[in-house]
């Protein structure tokens, strides 16, 4: 929805819902996409947010829970009654019953579950033992299978019997024991002679994921293979659901916005409250050790102000220079490298390939820096008297010498740690983060002030 479209909407709404109007608003709301209700929702308090859902239809407010962000989704939860909340998951698919439960204290997610039919209370539970972030947690246990030696004209009763809300692509084929042996396409179906048997139709090649598989390995075999759906597969091959293209585009931006938030030095955790208490002890957790780290960087400065106090002061006024670009270079090294490793591009899997590019990258950059560094500080000292700074040329070869040191150290790191964290189980997200990132101006520093010490003294 366009922001134009968004402000004509609450144009819209905002007269009905100072009014308090239920009959009109529930006219004007009948008429609406649940998506655009959904965005209304996230803009209005808990005063207006609780007389929208008094006039929605139970199948509505349910969707609208579905699609409003987790911030207003957690206060929503909280402003529902108990019976409302139950009304609105007994609608849901499966899948999404258990995604919402799983945001859920546990003994409110247990006393709904409680409160349902016990084969739809059974299905969820079994969906939330997966990993919310695995192949299992993110697939809709509705599928349409048949066995190999049904006949196409069986296969099509199947279908038409099946009560199944989604679209359906394939129709996938097992043998006795539930075990998965292929897919038949639909226009198959469509096109073969009734008395064919479906397992002369299978295609052997079927793509499959297994339920333990990482849901960003997911999204890189649908990104790889241009798939529209997904067959999976439990740890026996038996069938037991499947995850279909718009799943994986959520799931996409889930994994594009959590890599943000860690590179920035936070986390999705954010998104789940409107609470500036709360979002401030997320940040805090990150920002208390980089505290740290620029401490460590300053008692590094301090520990060279016994020496040559000309020079020092000198050193000590190119320092954020160095390490400005440093860690800047790195994190450009990082940034790529992470990408790369969450999109599954095979490039950035092979990790000498990356070495050598980078860096012969990063010598290019280090030389440059470190010339450009070097004339710009052999500028500002032009006209200092042998007095005020003491071996002005050696400074600057000093600090041409560490810029090109500092910006190859932390390029370093930044190729290295994102591949050392993915091998030890780590988001290489943080890699990128301002932990690291603070790491690398202290190594840049230590370089810098040894350097100018050790060539300028």
């Amino acid at each position: 929805m366009s922001d134009e479209q968004r402000q004509l909407l609450l144009e819209q709404v905002e007269p009905l819902l100072e009014a308090g109007d239920r009959e009109a608003l529930r006219a004007w709301l009948r008429e609406q996409r649940t998506s655009d209700i959904a965005e209304i929702a996230e803009t209005e308090d808990n005063e207006r947010r609780r007389l929208i859902f008094n006039v929605l239809e139970t199948p509505e407010a349910a969707e609208v829970v579905e699609k409003v962000n987790e911030a207003t989704r957690a206060e929503l939860l909280e402003l529902l009654a108990d019976r409302e909340i139950e009304s609105i998951i007994s609608e849901l698919d499966h899948d999404d019953a258990a995604d919402l439960l799983a945001e859920m204290p546990e003994d409110v997610a247990e006393k709904v579950l409680g409160s349902l039919k016990r084969p739809d209370a059974f299905a969820i539970r079994k969906l939330m033992r997966y990993v919310p972030d695995s192949a299992g947690g993110i697939m809709d246990p509705v599928v349409i299978s048949v066995p190999a030696v049904a006949t196409m004209a069986e296969a099509i009763n199947k279908i038409r019997a099946a009560e199944i809300d989604e679209d359906f692509y394939s129709v996938y084929v097992v043998d006795e024991n539930g075990r998965f042996l292929g897919d038949v396409r639909v226009r198959l179906l469509l096109t073969r002679p009734e008395a064919t048997r479906i397992g002369d139709l299978i295609d052997p090649d079927t793509i499959y994921v297994t339920t333990g598989m990482d849901q960003e390995e997911v999204r890189n075999i649908f990104s790889k293979n241009d798939l529209i759906v997904v067959p999976v597969l439990d740890e026996s091959h038996r069938l037991v659901g499947r995850i279909t293209a718009d799943r994986v585009i959520e799931v996409a931006e889930e994994e594009a916005a959590e890599d943000l938030y860690t590179m920035a030095g936070t986390n999705p955790d954010e998104l789940e409250t409107f609470s500036a208490v709360h979002a401030a002890r997320i940040r805090m957790t990150w920002l208390l050790p980089a505290l740290v780290g620029t401490g460590v960087t300053a008692t590094i400065l301090t520990s060279f102000k016994t020496h040559n106090p000309s020079i020092y002061i000198a050193a000590v006024a190119f320092a954020p220079m160095i390490a400005a670009i440093s860690g800047n270079a790195g994190l450009q090294t990082s940034a790529i490298v992470v990408s790369g490793l969450a999109t599954g591009h095979l490039v950035a899997l092979r990790f000498l390939t990356v070495l050598s590019r980078e860096v012969r990258i990063a010598l290019l950059v280090a030389l440059s820096c470190a010339v450009l560094g070097g004339v710009a500080c052999a500028l500002l000292l032009h006209g200092k008297a042998p007095e005020e700074l003491m071996q002005p040329i050696q400074l600057v070869f000093a600090f041409g010498t560490a810029m090109f040191s500092a910006i190859m150290v932390a390029t370093t790191l930044g190729l290295f740690l994102p591949f050392l964290f993915r091998r030890i189980g780590i988001d290489p997200a943080i890699s990128s983060g301002p932990l690291v990132t603070t790491a690398n101006d202290s190594i840049s520093v230590a370089i810098y002030m040894t350097l100018a010490v050790l060539l300028a003294a």
